[in-house]
């Protein structure tokens, strides 16, 4: 049964949680490979946790909250503190899916025993069932070590954000030869490592089919294959809440302009004195 912290109903504007109900695990995500296609979609807050629990099987703390949340201009500032503090956000406002946390730039790619240092703190303060990491054969010992010591770590491959610097952008990655065979490699690498799936990101298709038919463990595609075995975006952009998002992003619904319609008939009844009416006011009584 889920550990997490209930809300207070009495205090929270969140809707009241369900009862508890059994968290999918990391046998059964594995056990996932070949059959219905995983859901994932990014999390950073209580509230999304709670909306999308129900119709994910994995909610992923990305590192891309530093963009999505507090506007930096990559993922490369993110701190282990941001992550524990938005990854405990999303365990109390989920039930269900099981949540996966990213290990931020700087904090695991030392050593092995950095990166468990970071992950066993990440574990703890939150209560998430996994981390997340990007590289591939570089980082194929550090998987080992983790995943050996009881911290399941998912693995990510082909456009890595963190990496944006050295990648010179966010284009999509394997057009040459050379860099799919090397793409394949470290997909093989850290799942032959232990990683109990590989998140594929931003590559030519054909590789994100490649790799799904070589691993044993499942992959989860963003911007890679619908052959993947599951697929993850980024909640806001799949929302709609950005004018601009990437080619591999398709909005399912559009909640700026809604939001922005919610806003302007506030900014209209505050001005013209109809809001706040009576059935937000408090008479007095006899």
């Amino acid at each position: 049964m889920s550990t997490t912290f209930t809300i207070d109903t009495a205090t929270s504007r969140a809707t009241p949680t369900p009862a508890p109900m059994k968290r999918l695990t990391i046998p059964a995500i594995r056990a996932a490979k070949g059959g219905t296609p995983l859901v994932m979609l990014t999390a950073y807050t209580v509230r999304m946790a709670q909306l999308m629990d129900a119709q994910c099987d994995m909610l992923l703390v990305g590192d891309s909250l530093g963009q999505v949340i507090y506007g930096l201009p990559s993922t490369v500032p993110v701190t282990l503190d941001m992550m524990a503090a938005h990854g405990a956000a999303v365990v109390r406002g989920s039930y269900h899916a099981l949540v996966v946390i990213d290990l931020p730039f700087g904090s695991y790619e030392a050593s092995p025993q950095q990166a468990f240092e970071s992950a066993a703190m990440l574990l703890k303060a939150t209560g998430a069932a996994a981390v997340k990491l990007e590289g591939g054969t570089a980082m194929a010992e550090t998987v080992a070590f983790l995943s050996q010591r009881g911290i399941p770590v998912m693995g990510h491959v082909g456009l890595t954000p963190q990496a944006v610097n050295q990648l010179g952008g966010y284009g999509a990655r394997g057009r040459s030869a050379a860099e799919a065979e090397k793409i394949v490699a470290d997909a093989v690498a850290v799942a032959d490592a232990g990683a109990f799936a590989v998140v594929i990101e931003g590559v030519v298709e054909p590789i994100a089919v490649d790799i799904t038919r070589r691993i044993a463990c499942p992959t989860i595609g963003i911007g890679a294959s619908a052959q993947c075995d599951g697929q993850v975006l980024v909640a806001e952009d799949m929302l709609g809440l950005f004018e601009r998002t990437p080619r591999f992003v398709k909005t399912f619904g559009g909640l700026a302009d809604h939001i922005g319609a919610a806003v302007a008939t506030y900014a209209d009844e505050v001005r013209s004195r109809t809001f706040p009416g009576p059935a937000q006011l408090y008479a007095p009584r006899d």
